[in-house]
């Protein structure tokens, strides 16, 4: 489930003061634009200002004010900027959008027909190609001609013209049109390298990298990503700026590495990340602009930044199967994320705060807290209701959630309809893991059900580890590589099982795996206890038990107690025997309340939901609904 894949590509200005002027600030442009602005026009603007400032904001007197100037019959200049105001105070603090296109439109048309108004014609652009956008029907056609338009005519105008190249940028990355926003971001590399910011084009070569990756074109990485380090180490600017570059150039990296499943060879870079964004915290953010208007933008706010690390570091931890300091990352992110909602209300920091819980969930339903992810899962879907771009991205990583949640509880059936449900929505072209990752669970489910051979061997087909794998990651292959001992361990081709269960060590021992390497050991044991290998069988379980209890991981603990159990009696071990069964009976004891717990909550309806939006509201249960056979 990877951030970068719902991380915004515009980058806006450096500071709020220069993207969006206030009214009071205008009345200075007014008085060198027209030779003596009326008395009317900057009283009126004046009380719209105020209006707009004060606490709360009274929008309904600005607009009032604002709309009174038209009835001095303004010169054009004072007309068009009026529009813009009025459009953008309506699109930004009311849900009038129809009046707002209206003002925009008017706004764009008469600017256009001003010479050297740029400022209000490309905002006005800007502002109105945002507005088409999510616009209920959305109105994406319009949209991107008047960008075109707006880029075409603004070459002249270096600022303006890089913020409408990301912009038109991002909207075909949410169309999922890759091709078409990588070839404009290219545009606009070479475009900022001609008018000489190196800064903002590392930015364009950042993100385009950004999308390249989503792609899948590694080939195209790597010399991408190797130019722009060079730049970043190059550039000599404002250093918040400079370290920000190094940021977003080291998240490209660690992301990179933890797509590919490679957990130790990524350590060197997240440590760089971390030290990088530790470095920014202790920088001020000075109110001195770049001399060349191009360097206007940045990528991310430094707060923002620092939940991003926060969430790499999660997805890492994740991975290598460090599951408390994982939570321990989540807990601080999401405090973070809590605080700067008060203040902001990005999109961008929603979907941090999903893709949070999402990792968290994970690592809830490995510890052996059910009850609490099932309850985050519900927090998950009402953020999801209050987004439906939200909702689309991150639909497929919802029933995908829910289908190991049932997994959990043994509620098989509900588990195969909540992935099967993924892989309907989930989007192939860029979500390639997430479909690998799905398909290895539900194999491991038709596994335990054992009566859906025909479905199981066509999706073992699908995720073969030794022969075209269709993804780079080392850590799914690995997967692949257990599921495949599992179903011979189940099949009692013990032998074959070893095989697949070795290579499985051998893979995840080399990128420190350890919730593989723990998963792979206790199998291993079992498959030797079956034989009546005792002594072997007890060389893989304890270091299976050591390995689990650090994780934590309770379904591996519960498993290697009751082996140890049965091992210690086997070789006549009473006292070991005897302490073996207390820890499963304490192990058995966590798991029963937690499953009576999670199934016992009204969010457990969940498991049922498989189409169309998530539901708003859930009823009582009267009691678990799941078989607790696999507990006891």
């Amino acid at each position: 489930m990877d951030v970068l894949k719902n991380k915004d590509i515009a980058c806006s200005r450096k500071h709020a003061r220069v993207t969006r002027c206030s009214m009071v600030v205008v009345i200075g442009k007014m008085a060198s634009n027209v030779e003596a602005p009326e008395s009317w026009y900057l009283a009126l603007l004046g009380f719209a200002e105020h209006f707009r400032t004060s606490s709360p904001p009274k929008i309904r007197l600005c607009v009032h004010c604002l709309q009174a100037v038209f009835q001095f019959k303004p010169p054009q200049r004072v007309e068009a900027r009026t529009h813009l105001q009025l459009g953008s105070v309506l699109y930004h603090h009311t849900k009038n959008s129809e009046l707002a296109r209206s003002h925009l439109e008017k706004a764009w048309f008469i600017s256009q027909q001003i010479p050297q108004f740029e400022d209000v014609k490309f905002e006005a652009a800007s502002l109105l190609s945002e507005l088409y956008c999510q616009q209920v029907p959305n109105l994406v056609d319009s949209a991107k001609p008047l960008l075109r338009k707006a880029i075409q005519i603004s070459q002249q105008t270096p600022y303006w013209h890089c913020r409408l190249l990301f912009q038109l940028a991002q909207l075909h990355t949410l169309e999922k049109d890759l091709v078409s926003a990588c070839d404009l971001l290219g545009v606009g590399a070479e475009y900022a390298r001609v008018v000489g910011s190196e800064y903002t084009r590392a930015l364009f070569l950042l993100s385009k990298g950004m999308l390249l990756l989503m792609e899948r074109k590694l080939g195209e990485v790597h010399p991408l990503l190797t130019l722009c380090g060079t730049i970043v180490e190059n550039w000599q600017g404002n250093p918040i700026q400079k370290e920000s570059l190094r940021v977003f150039f080291l998240v490209l990296q660690v992301t990179h590495y933890l797509d590919a499943g490679q957990v130790k060879s990524v350590k060197p870079c997240l440590k760089q990340l971390q030290q990088c964004i530790q470095t920014i915290s202790t920088l001020h953010d000075d109110e001195i602009l770049p001399s060349n208007p191009a360097d206007l933008f940045h990528w991310l706010p430094k707060e923002h930044m620092c939940v991003l690390v926060y969430l790499v570091t999660v997805m890492h931890s994740m991975q290598a199967g460090y599951l408390e300091k994982a939570q321990k990352y989540t807990d601080k992110a999401l405090m973070q994320l809590e605080k700067l909602k008060m203040l902001d209300s990005s999109p961008i920091l929603s979907t941090f705060q999903v893709i949070l819980l999402e990792h968290i969930i994970m690592c809830r339903l490995v510890t052996g807290h059910k009850a609490t992810a099932l309850q985050e899962i519900s927090q998950v879907c009402q953020l999801c209701q209050q987004s439906p771009r939200l909702f689309t991205n991150h639909a497929a990583q919802l029933h995908t959630l829910l289908g190991l949640y049932c997994i959990s509880v043994n509620c098989m059936d509900n588990a195969e309809a909540q992935f099967t449900a993924a892989l309907r929505v989930s989007d192939l072209t860029t979500h390639q893991e997430l479909w690998a990752f799905i398909v290895t669970n539900l194999a491991s489910v038709y596994i335990r059900e054992g009566n859906r051979h025909q479905e199981l061997y066509s999706l073992l087909e699908r995720i073969n580890p030794d022969h075209n794998f269709p993804v780079s990651s080392h850590c799914l292959r690995a997967a692949a590589f257990y599921i495949r001992g599992l179903l011979s361990f189940f099949q009692g081709r013990y032998n074959e099982a070893k095989r697949f269960l070795r290579e499985t060590l051998k893979m995840s021992n080399a990128e420190d795996l350890n919730r593989l390497t723990a998963c792979s050991l206790v199998l291993l044991g079992h498959i030797f206890y079956v034989l009546g290998n005792h002594r072997e069988s007890n060389n893989m379980v304890v270091p299976a038990m050591q390995l689990a209890s650090k994780i934590p991981d309770m379904s591996v603990q519960l498993w290697s107690s009751a082996l140890l159990k049965d091992l210690n009696k086997a070789l006549g071990n009473t006292i070991d025997a005897h302490e073996a069964a207390q820890m499963h009976q304490n192990f058995s004891q966590q798991l029963l309340q937690d499953h009576i717990a999670a199934c016992s909550l009204p969010e457990h309806n969940l498991i049922s939901w498989t189409d169309g939006p998530p539901p708003g509201q859930f009823q009582a249960q009267n009691g678990p609904t799941s078989s607790l056979a696999s507990l006891l």
